[in-house]
């Protein structure tokens, strides 16, 4: 399972540049880059908050679960 980061797409909904969201946010565009590539190993709550009022936002608009498991289960293996 992977964690997929939605900034990109939401930065682009609102035209708004990685150095103005850094800006507004409270984060280095470096740390931007770094959530945005998915090279994140965490997000404290307060940063996501923050991330979440920029872009006026739910957290889930952000952030996405995707199962990366590719082996077939038993119930899709047709059996």
């Amino acid at each position: 399972m992977a964690i997929v980061v939605r900034i990109d797409v939401e930065l682009a909904r609102r035209k708004m540049s990685v150095g103005e969201f850094a800006e507004k946010v409270g984060l280095t565009p470096a740390n931007v880059a770094v959530l945005k590539n998915g090279r994140a190993k965490a997000v404290r709550f307060s940063t996501l908050e923050a991330m979440c009022r920029v872009l006026e936002c739910q957290p889930g608009d952000l952030l996405e679960w995707v199962d990366d498991d590719r082996s077939p289960t038993p119930a899709s293996a047709g059996g």
